[in-house]
Parts: structure tokens; sequence; C-alpha cells
């Protein structure tokens, strides 16, 4: 079952758009697997105290994005096989990239000073 326990709301961004991220967070990073069942509606609902229809949107969009498939009457389940995984990664990843490569930009790095720095952080390692 697809956890929501470690979910922690931010402000400023859209209770829908953080149940997504969550989602495909745990999908990119193989922490939810394909088959694995989500809570239902009222329970995440519950959980972070929002409205059911928060929860109901960002499942619905899953399922558009065909990650998830709902089934009357039972649970969602996640549908995210290796390609839906790489795909999700990509679109994660690519938008933290892009992020960072803007705040470079905006401090003056040149091309090479940021490949420099990335190469750094990743030979230690950094989180």
């Amino acid at each position: 079952m697809v956890s929501f326990d470690d979910l922690i709301l931010a402000e400023g961004v859209p209770i829908y758009q953080q149940i997504l991220r969550h989602v495909k967070l745990g999908i990119a990073g193989g922490t939810i697997a394909n088959g694995e069942e989500l809570p239902s509606r009222r329970v995440v609902s519950a959980l972070l105290g929002v409205n059911p229809n928060t929860v109901q949107k960002a499942y619905r969009l899953l399922e558009e994005e065909g990650l998830i498939q709902s089934h009357t009457g039972a649970k969602s389940a996640v549908v995210a096989d290796q390609a839906a995984q790489d795909r999700v990664r990509a679109e994660l990843l690519g938008a933290e990239v892009q992020a960072a490569v803007a705040a470079m930009k905006t401090m003056g790095l040149s091309r090479q000073q940021a490949l420099d720095l990335v190469d750094q952080l990743w030979k230690e390692g950094a989180l």
C-alpha cells in the first residue's frame, strides 16, 4: 500500500500537486511499485486533513497520465512499468535540473563552472 505518512504539505503549492509529486517521486525512485494499491481518497484526505475532492483531483490526474488505474468499488493501483518509471524520472529530473541551471546562470556561473560544480558534488556523493 502506498504510504502518505511522510508527505508534509508545503505552503504555496496546491495540495493536489503535492500528492501528485509524492506518488511520482515514489514511482521514479522505485519505492512505489507497479501493482501497489493506493489508499482510498477518503483515507488520504483524512490523513492529510484536506478535502476529498483535492485527493480525487490528484488521483484523476495520475489516472490521465496512465500511472494509476481506478475501478468502481475497488482501490486504485499503480500501473507503472519500467517505461513509465523512466518517463516520470525524466520529467521530474528535467524540472529539477532546469531550476538548478537557471539558479547557476543567475549567480553568474559559466557553463564550465557549473559542470565542475556538478562533477564535484557527484564525486562527494551529495544528496
